[in-house]
């Protein structure tokens, strides 16, 4: 059924707008984005210089604790509100720059929007509703407009209810014909708030398959979500705190600390790279940093006594090291250097690491728990290599 309703053609006159941009350019962007409110009792910055990308045919869930800023966020990036400064480009677009009216015809072509609360019209059906975008635009003849609202009410299991109001029918239902209407022109982005905060889990579970079937058709689909099951199963999250995106390698090392402390760890993060062989750290030399790989892969070489050398195991993105050396002290446990290079890495320096800990004693069992495995998995090592 997808195929169909998402590759049937329109009036040739008015074709859905394919968005422009150059080969490997995010879909994307945000660059610095700030946003201020202000009322009776002084300003407030929701949004402190925020840098996002997202790339075609991703689906990308914002996560984040109430307040911290995601609806905001994907306001921003379909234009409801405008920022306060910095850019927000769709493919080619500024949408920042564009006038109201200018907005408004760009969004109605180009991006499907899921409202937390529906949005739905209450003197329209529910066949009208959607095909209201479609009028709107002048997508598609008005011959397979209603025909095409159908198919997206079959879509998400309402078409029994085409002619009824939205009054008529409960609040799950009225979501379900809100994300119908979201797709109404075929649009290349789908941002959604909340878009199964109101279903029961088995319509979630449908709604979540009807966005992965898309994203598969090189849709890309941005979803802000309180659900941490829905959350696992995105491309990937962007994580907000305050206004600021958490790095997401820090919240996959350290899962266990609050969002303020990953915050306060994505603010005092290095990046660092090394070309292939170059060494990161030497057997013995003083250790003062925690490390997480984000691109590349590492090797882990124990010295022979007398001799070289010998590499015995090796890391890749998203794992870490650093971590015996600052909770026991003492050298370097083992030579580690870039394997096949670059390798990319961020590091943290070993006071801030030690102090975030403190902080939070699930964090620090979890690292005295690792800890504990390399350092008999760095002897069972040297006993074989001997």
């Amino acid at each position: 059924m997808l195929d169909s309703l998402f590759h049937r053609t329109p009036s040739p006159e008015a074709q859905p707008a394919v968005i422009s941009m150059e080969p490997g350019r995010p879909v994307i962007r945000l660059n610095q984005v700030v946003k201020i409110f202000e009322n009776a009792a002084g300003k407030f910055t929701v949004l402190h210089g925020i840098d996002a990308a997202f790339q075609q045919g991703e689906f990308v869930g914002v996560i984040g604790k109430s307040g911290s800023g995601k609806s905001t966020l994907i306001n921003m990036m379909t234009g409801i509100d405008r920022p306060t400064s910095g850019e927000i480009f769709i493919g080619e677009v500024g949408v920042h720059l564009l006038t109201e009216n200018e907005m408004a015809i760009w969004r109605g072509r180009n991006m499907g929007i899921v409202f937390q609360f529906f949005q739905l019209l209450p003197m329209l059906s529910l066949a009208e509703n959607i095909m209201l975008p479609m009028d709107f635009c002048e997508l598609y003849t008005p011959r397979h407009r209603r025909e095409r609202a159908l198919e997206l009410l079959r879509l998400v299991e309402m078409q029994d209810h085409a002619d009824k109001l939205p009054t008529a029918i409960s609040g799950g239902q009225q979501q379900r014909v809100a994300i119908a209407r979201a797709l109404a022109n075929d649009p290349p982005i789908v941002v959604a708030d909340e878009p199964t905060g109101n279903l029961d889990s088995r319509t979630a579970e449908s709604v979540y398959q009807l966005f992965e079937a898309l994203v598969k058709q090189g849709k890309t689909i941005v979803m802000v979500t309180h659900d941490s099951a829905m959350a696992k199963r995105v491309d990937r999250t962007l994580l907000l705190a305050d206004g600021e995106v958490v790095n997401n390698w820090v919240a996959r090392a350290l899962p266990m600390l609050t969002h303020q402390q990953m915050l306060h760890a994505t603010k005092e993060i290095k990046p660092l790279r090394f070309a292939a062989g170059q060494r990161i750290l030497k057997e013995t030399e003083p250790s003062d940093r925690f490390y997480i790989i984000t691109s590349g892969k590492v090797e882990i070489a124990l010295q022979r006594p007398g001799g070289a050398d010998v590499a015995v195991t090796q890391m890749g993105a998203g794992e870490y090291f650093g971590e015996i050396e600052l909770l026991r002290g003492g050298g370097n446990l083992a030579t580690i250097r870039a394997k096949d290079g670059p390798v990319d890495i961020i590091a943290l320096d070993g006071a801030d690491f030690i102090d975030l800990l403190s902080q939070s004693e699930s964090t620090r069992q979890a690292m005295e728990h690792m800890a504990q495995m390399r350092q008999a998995e760095n002897l069972s090592a040297r006993g074989k290599n001997a």
